[in-house]
């Protein structure tokens, strides 16, 4: 069967078609500036050894005339504006067709930010499901909006396949309440569910699934994964199931992120809104947006902070050994919840791809049994243990990959009317 991933987003719409009989990525592709004030809507889609990048495209006005043009370019349907540039000279016309016609698709998965208390599993999306993720707009503002345009272009354009909704949230909603409360009073909780939610649940999920598989872990499993990107969290599973993460209510608490200051006194927003005239949007913005490396270093792309750690900018050396610190603190208070810890798994955009800032994460944690081994994590590529063979506790690097998390669930829901 061939399952169309969708993650939308306000604007956005990013899409991968795979082929569940190997697992395999057929096309994938990004359509931007959806509904904004732009005169056009762009495309990115990358299918075989070949990539296109469309930029003369009719606007889109919402996110199903963006699905249309998904759908186009996957059944290979030319169309008037189009120009495809495949940096072979001047643009031209290409057959971009991978499948013959729609019903090739015979499910579609989305990705939904936040399920609440609700959805501790993916499922079928129906009326009640769409109602339930509508209750969770004001835990998911920016997000699940999205999702629900996503969601809605499809079932217009795709009316007869079946929908299924992959939650961010589900996997960590096996925490127990010591880990999920706030000690604030009771009807915040009863009345607004304000709790410790987590976010990144589906890398976690693969990864936690992958790393009992991989490393040969024995029952009852400790073992902490570490999804570090822009946006970055942590969960300690025992296992295979989340008993603790570091996103909270939202992804701005936890980690010292790309643009997010992670967990601090929350008494600091009004504070912030009291001297400088701002209302705590203003400040919880800032705090999501402007914060993090790119408040500390003026960039909030690692890459760029650790080559101007190099040079010896001291804002770029403070901002990496926060960075550091916080995550250090987070592992070590994650093996002290679970009584030990069996593995550390590195995963995401900087888990996977930076190698000092592995070294950074775990330097100083030798006295847990927690080491890395220099050339291993130099040479790292794809899943790769990093940690020597006398280290107590094994470090890898496991290559996180979400949309085949999802494509699963759906694969397991639209033929069977369960998850695996």
């Amino acid at each position: 069967m061939k399952i169309l991933i969708i993650n939308a987003g306000s604007s956005s719409l990013k899409y991968q078609l795979i082929d569940m009989d190997n697992e395999s990525v057929i096309a994938k592709g990004l359509v931007e500036r959806i509904g904004t004030v732009d005169p056009t809507t762009d495309l990115t889609y990358t299918w075989g050894d070949k990539k296109i990048k469309e930029k003369h495209l009719k606007k889109a006005k919402n996110h199903a005339e963006a699905m249309s043009v998904v759908l186009d370019v996957l059944v290979g349907k030319d169309r008037q504006d189009a120009e495809y540039d495949l940096n072979e000279g001047e643009p031209h016309l290409v057959n971009t067709g991978v499948i013959s016609d729609l019903s090739e698709i015979g499910a579609v998965g989305h990705r939904v930010l936040h399920g609440g208390e609700k959805f501790t599993a993916s499922c079928l999306i129906d009326d009640t499901v769409i109602a339930a993720i509508e209750e969770n707009i004001p835990l998911g503002p920016l997000h699940n909006p999205a999702n629900l345009m996503g969601i809605r272009a499809c079932q217009e354009v795709l009316p007869n396949v079946p929908q299924v909704a992959v939650f961010d949230t589900a996997f960590h909603q096996t925490m127990p309440p010591k880990a999920f409360r706030y000690a604030i009073p009771n009807e915040y909780y009863t009345d607004l569910h304000i709790r410790k939610y987590g976010f990144h649940g589906t890398s976690h999920r693969y990864i936690s699934a992958r790393a009992i598989e991989l490393l040969k872990l024995p029952a009852n499993s400790r073992v902490i994964i570490c999804h570090l990107g822009n946006g970055s969290s942590l969960s300690a599973c025992v296992d295979g199931k989340c008993v603790d993460t570091s996103m909270g209510i939202t992804p701005l608490d936890g980690l010292v992120m790309g643009t997010r200051c992670g967990t601090l006194d929350p008494a600091v927003v009004e504070f912030i809104a009291n001297r400088k005239n701002m209302t705590p949007t203003e400040v919880l913005t800032m705090m999501n947006k402007k914060s993090g490396l790119l408040g500390l270093a003026g960039d909030s792309d690692m890459r760029n902070v650790t080559a101007r750690y190099d040079a010896g900018e001291p804002e770029a050396k403070l901002a990496i050994e926060m960075w550091a610190y916080v995550l250090k603190k987070y592992i070590g208070s994650y093996a002290a919840a679970m009584g030990g810890v069996d593995a550390v798994i590195f995963t995401a955009g900087i888990g996977e791809n930076h190698v000092r800032a592995r070294e950074w994460a775990v330097e100083g944690l030798e006295f847990m049994g927690i080491k890395v081994d220099h050339e291993r994590n130099v040479n790292a590529r794809g899943e790769a243990k990093i940690s020597p063979d006398d280290s107590k506790v094994q470090v890898w690097v496991i290559p996180t990959n979400e949309e085949l998390a999802i494509a699963r669930d759906t694969l397991d829901l639209a033929t069977t009317g369960k998850v695996r």
